[in-house]
């Protein structure tokens, strides 16, 4: 639940935040373009980072074990994410981001195979595994309300740097998860699994070539691909919304007011001046908080419903396809029309019930890789094997997605008549449209697990 948290304030405080480290005008089309461009070298750069690390935390976890690496990897998030909140420049930010991204992409692989190694009953793992990633979209309903009520409550937070500023108290929060962590440490068992053979003496050395066997080939290469595809629709298009939502937050005579006040403060600036373009720019804010909070909804419910389907379908293809199929049609519509603005009214309102659609449909898919890829590798490869697909397939391939949109936006800002927030829309959804394309095309090639217990 927390690494999610640690990864989903980004995008809600991408706009503001870099605003005010770059110095720019996220209202203007220059200023915008730089805040996307800034945000997609962010998470791409982190996820390059996490990805490298998170390899090396597979090799880690089954070398080391579970335990002592899902550990560390909670500490090295939670303060990355505490330091971020600090940021004094564009590029410190980045780094520190990156270095959150190092400690969740490890977390992942040591708390997925942790998690499957402890329950050998095959129902039973399906069941726990899939209910307790669910609950991992707990942290991005939550990163979506801290991030409210932060907006609502920041004047009586303390002073960073002279100012009440929410990005900063956002990113703060992300030290939350270390916190718990010093008390249930002592208690977390180590992989049972993993804890024999290590004594035993039999535990193979992980190697990353032994992915490329004939073996494991066609599995290793598959599952990164598909992984890459789920990531792609995630910070490819939905990631996008919070810099798609302040512009259909406010009405024409609210915009107008608002570059009123913009280029009277510019003239002259003045504290009264400064605190109005705040209080309209905290509307536009909430509104970012209240359509994430829908798409959070829908991830959480996606997942839930993908861990009911997980016991009871047994083609993991035909699972899979469940959740690919309509997200081909459904997701770029949702950004074509309501997120673009498109229709002739309540486009805020409909983007919420699309972007719960989008959440439903893809995020459910992280939960299905969390059942899948435990029972195609065996204990001494099982890390590696996870974190090859999760790090090197969805998080350096996937989120490169992420800058493409950003570099597809200023290519059809004449289409979308010259608005950014609709171009950005229009390149949300040509991106969410080729990434479930590939991804029901590659359905084909994934394996089906051969059997309900765990490889040996």
């Amino acid at each position: 639940m927390f690494d999610t948290y640690a990864l989903l304030v980004m995008p809600l405080i991408a706009r503001p935040a870099l605003a005010e480290l770059l110095k720019v005008d996220p209202v203007t089309p220059a200023g915008l373009q730089r805040i996307a461009n800034y945000t997609g070298y962010i998470m791409w750069g982190s996820a390059i980072s996490g990805g490298i690390f998170g390899l090396l935390g597979g090799y880690l976890t089954d070398r080391f074990g579970r335990r002592r690496v899902l550990t560390w990897s909670i500490l090295v998030y939670a303060i990355s994410a505490l330091a971020s909140g600090f940021s004094t420049s564009p590029e410190m930010l980045l780094v520190l981001r990156c270095t959150t991204f190092i400690g969740v992409c490890v977390e992942f692989v040591a708390a997925v195979a942790w998690l499957a190694e402890l329950f050998p009953n095959a129902h039973q793992r399906e069941a726990i595994l899939g209910y307790t990633q669910a609950f991992s979209s707990f942290g991005g309903l939550l990163s979506a309300g801290i991030y409210y009520l932060i907006l609502k409550f920041n004047t009586d937070l303390p002073i960073i740097f002279g100012e009440h500023v929410p990005w900063r108290y956002v990113l703060i929060s992300g030290v939350i998860p270390a916190l718990p962590l010093i008390f249930i440490r002592p208690f977390l068992p180590e992989s049972p699994a993993w804890q024999q053979k290590k004594v035993q003496g039999t535990l193979k050395r992980p190697s990353i070539a032994e992915l490329f066997r004939p073996a494991f080939r066609r599995t290793s290469l598959v599952t990164a691909a598909l992984f890459a595809c789920g990531f792609g629709a995630a910070f490819g298009a939905i990631q996008w919304t919070p810099q798609i939502v302040p512009a259909l937050a406010l009405s024409p005579q609210e915009k107008g007011h608002l570059s009123d006040l913009q280029k009277q403060y510019s003239q002259s600036p003045t504290p009264e001046l400064k605190q109005q373009i705040q209080e309209v720019q905290g509307k536009q804010q909430k509104a970012v908080a209240n359509v994430q909070m829908f798409q959070e909804v829908g991830g959480l419910l996606g997942r839930f419903f993908l861990a009911w389907l997980a016991i009871r379908i047994v083609s993991r293809r035909r699972l899979l396809r469940i959740f690919l199929i309509p997200g081909l049609v459904l997701i770029p519509l949702v950004f074509l029309f309501p997120a673009a603005g498109k229709l002739s009214s309540h486009n805020l309102d409909l983007l919420r019930a699309g972007i719960f659609v989008a959440g439903f449909l893809t995020i459910a898919q992280f939960s299905y890789w969390g059942n899948y890829l435990p029972r195609v590798y065996p204990t001494y490869l099982r890390g590696t094997g996870e974190s090859f697909a999760a790090n090197i397939g969805g998080r350096m391939v996937g989120t490169a997605a992420n800058p493409l949109t950003a570099t597809l936006a200023p290519l059809l800002l004449s289409a979308a008549g010259g608005v950014p927030s609709v171009s950005l829309a229009y390149a949300a959804a040509v991106v969410a449209f080729l990434v479930y394309a590939l991804a029901n095309l590659f359905t084909f090639w994934l394996p089906e697990p051969k059997a309900e217990a765990l490889l040996d």
